[in-house]
């Protein structure tokens, strides 16, 4: 029998435990899908959108694969953190280890005035109307009046659109109390949303930014000359010299122009304004009374060589809170080796590379492996390509002896997994808290919390 650890229960994570029981080299294959929170999918339970039904209801189709009776939820077991769990002791316990681990950190603006209260990165906000455990409960009380989200991709849009939405219509969603009641209580007025290149280079899609125009309760509003700037604007389908944008951007641009070209609401004073802008690069976050009042952006204009320069003239907007949404980065496991540059664990082919030779039983998946990059859908291709390379050394891996019962010396070693029982027993307890509250299921938002409803297995 092959016993393989998975690092990770998010799609990466779960589709590389999909991918080795599906294999055929292999005949006997049991996976532990490892997580260090209590509850299983990643950012599929904690990085989407809480208005983004069908996206969450990937859920379903991840649970199917880890109620496979070969693959093994443990959950509330972190490696390479406090817990001692390092690398070399896991290596004891399975045969191959894949890590699925992500891109958990946030890019900073490397600005002056980053770190004034007020300002945050986009995937801390996130968490905190994710219901995160790692985040406070009262971490957004949302008394700013003005926003500036700095970014013009999906988490940028979901962010400035979960601003400006009512708070009412959240109520049928899983959003914890106190986010819904600071969404309530939102003073914000102004959303903007700020990219330091033309509309034809942003990285949202058609179908999120189209989301922004249907809010019920805001007016969008976009600068015709602003987006005039970007030469491909003009002439979306291409020239004589040009080729044609891709079809994604031409759709983009024919959104943009609509709102550009769309008159005032009559009661545009009623609504929530969001301000998608261009050619803006953060250079200082301006602060008054010790806490972020603004951003100072120097406009820029293309390059003629796909970039942008700076003009020389800035522009300050007022903003009481900032988010930054410019991409995500991989943080180091302790006990891996790492590509600082990259952001990744170095591999060939899913294999973890130690001084440039394949470690043996070590792997990579999802962006751990790959960087930040594709959608969902791409942990899929990417997660075969790594068990490929795993079932092809499953030969060698064989000849390791490994702990008869994993679990039973994790818990010899102090620590107390969840197992797929305890998560069926937190989501009862989502369930009884939206009763209590009149709503559907809602999140647990503490570590406590979730341990407690996880019983035994969490205690």
């Amino acid at each position: 029998m092959l016993r393989v650890a998975v690092v990770g229960s998010g799609p990466s994570g779960v589709y590389t435990a999909q991918a080795l029981v599906q294999q055929s080299l292999v005949p006997d294959v049991r996976v532990h899908v490892l997580d260090r929170l209590p509850t299983p999918y990643g950012l599929v339970r904690y990085g989407v959108a809480p208005d983004h039904e069908k996206i969450k209801s990937l859920q379903s189709s991840l649970r199917t694969v880890l109620e496979d009776e070969r693959i093994t939820f443990v959950g509330h077991v972190e490696v390479g953190g406090d817990s001692g769990l390092s690398p070399d002791r896991l290596k004891q316990l399975y045969h191959a280890v894949v890590y699925c681990v992500g891109a958990a950190a946030d890019r900073g603006l490397s600005v002056p005035g980053e770190e004034l209260p007020g300002s945050f990165s986009a995937t801390e906000f996130v968490s905190w109307y994710s219901a995160h455990p790692d985040a406070a409960a009262d971490a957004f009380p949302l008394r700013a009046r003005s926003a500036v989200v700095i970014g013009v991709g999906n988490v940028a849009v979901d962010v400035a659109r979960i601003l400006a939405r009512g708070a009412e219509e959240f109520h049928s969603t899983d959003v914890p109390p106190a986010a819904l009641s600071a969404l309530a209580g939102s003073l914000v007025r102004d959303v903007h949303i700020a990219g330091r290149r033309g509309p034809s280079q942003a990285r949202f899609t058609t179908k999120e930014l189209r989301e922004l125009g249907a809010l019920p309760r805001a007016r969008m509003i976009v600068d015709a000359a602003e987006l005039a700037r970007d030469p491909a604007y003009a002439t979306p389908a291409g020239g004589q010299d040009t080729p044609p944008l891709p079809a994604l951007v031409r759709r983009n641009l024919e959104v943009l122009r609509g709102w550009a070209a769309a008159p005032a609401s009559p009661r545009a004073d009623r609504l929530r304004r969001i301000r998608l802008r261009f050619f803006l690069r953060p250079v200082e976050l301006l602060e008054r009374a010790g806490r972020v009042a603004g951003v100072r952006f120097a406009h820029t204009a293309p390059d003629g060589a796909g970039g942008v320069r700076d003009t020389g003239t800035y522009e300050d907007i007022d903003a009481q809170l900032v988010l930054r949404a410019v991409g995500y980065r991989g943080l180091p496991l302790p006990g891996l080796p790492f590509d600082t540059a990259r952001g990744t664990v170095p591999h060939l082919a899913g294999r973890v590379l130690r001084d440039g030779e394949p470690s043996p039983g070590e792997y990579v998946a999802g962006w751990i492996k790959r960087g930040p990059t594709g959608v969902i859908g791409s942990n899929r291709s990417c997660a075969k390509e790594t068990v490929a390379s795993l079932t092809e050394d499953a030969p060698l891996l064989l000849r390791r002896s490994v702990a008869a019962d994993p679990l039973g010396t994790l818990r010899s070693w102090g620590l107390r997994p969840v197992a797929w029982d305890g998560w069926l027993a937190i989501e009862r307890a989502e369930a009884a808290l939206g009763r209590s509250l009149g709503r559907g299921q809602v999140k647990i938002p503490d570590w406590n919390g979730l341990l407690d409803a996880a019983g035994d297995d969490g205690r």
